[in-house]
């Protein structure tokens, strides 16, 4: 099984590079044109979203710097220590619904610190691959087509963030011990 995912990863994206040329020229698509379009829409969707994304990386930025994070994981702790759950992993799950690069960052610290093969590591890259970046989601496409009421789809993602977070640290358990 690991021989097939490893072949059918390997070739998927030469596939496409080629596949989609073809498939185009074929039914008379004129890809160029269709590429420049694309790129000049995508560059006003960027300049359109920039203020959302501004006051997404400031709110962040004071959260992490005001020692939020800090106290809120601090007082989290224990209870996570009483679930089972390690308490070096809780910040990946506060930064994760807010911003992918820190995460990544956090996630990149925990395995120099505790290693890839270590339960923390093995739980941390699952809560990577488990989670979304839900905040960052709705403040660019959101913003990006201008819904301005993301209430009940902000709730609905950080719920599904934490059933991720918690489903990852379970299934670390019982795959990992």
């Amino acid at each position: 099984m690991f021989a097939v995912v490893s072949a059918i990863s390997a070739w998927a994206i030469p596939v496409l590079l080629v596949f989609i040329p073809l498939y185009s020229a074929y039914r008379k698509v004129p890809v160029y044109e269709s590429f420049v379009d694309g790129a000049k829409d995508g560059f006003q969707t960027a300049v359109s979203i920039i203020p959302s994304l501004v006051g997404m990386m400031v709110a962040i930025n004071v959260f992490r710097m005001s020692g939020a994070m800090d106290l809120f994981v601090n007082a989290l702790k224990p209870i996570l220590n009483w679930a089972g759950i390690p308490g070096e992993v809780l910040p990946l799950a506060i930064l994760r619904p807010i911003t992918g690069a820190g995460s990544l960052a956090f996630t990149t610290d925990l395995m120099k610190h505790f290693g890839p093969d270590s339960l923390i590591g093995r739980i941390a890259s699952t809560v990577q691959g488990s989670t979304d970046t839900t905040l960052y989601v709705i403040t660019v496409y959101f913003g990006a087509v201008g819904i301005r009421k993301a209430g009940y789809a902000l709730k609905v993602g950080l719920i599904s963030d934490a059933v991720g977070f918690i489903a990852s640290v379970a299934v670390c358990y019982l795959v990992f011990g």
